[in-house]
């Protein structure tokens, strides 16, 4: 996943905004994080929760880790971006936005992806 392609799903979701934060891309609802860009390092930090990032990183660990500071207590993610398919980020992103966007924007659930 090339950072383009991430910067245009993240501002895809309703209601987001794109604003540096700490020298970084990162993309929020309501004035709420989900996703920042660590360009450089080719990967994304995602908002998940808890049980979120436990079964992702279960099933794809060479994707999915904890930040190793108490951001990934609660949930923050690092999401590699080399290995990571265009599907499975998607569903990942919309995860992310999904926790943090208030309830009235939120459309129907989708179902996860396969494979």
């Amino acid at each position: 996943m090339d950072p383009r392609t991430v910067r245009a799903m993240a501002l895809d979701m309703p209601g987001t905004a794109e604003k540096e934060r700490h020298g970084r891309p990162s993309f929020s609802v309501k004035k709420k994080t989900y996703l920042t860009l660590w360009v450089d390092e080719q990967r994304s930090v995602l908002k998940l929760t808890l049980d979120q990032q436990a079964a992702l990183g279960e099933e794809h660990p060479d994707i999915f880790a904890p930040v190793p500071t108490n951001l990934g207590k609660h949930g923050w993610t690092n999401v590699s971006m080399i290995h990571i398919s265009e599907r499975l980020f998607r569903y990942t992103l919309d995860l992310a936005w999904r926790n943090v966007a208030p309830k009235w924007l939120i459309p129907t659930r989708q179902a996860p992806p396969k494979g």
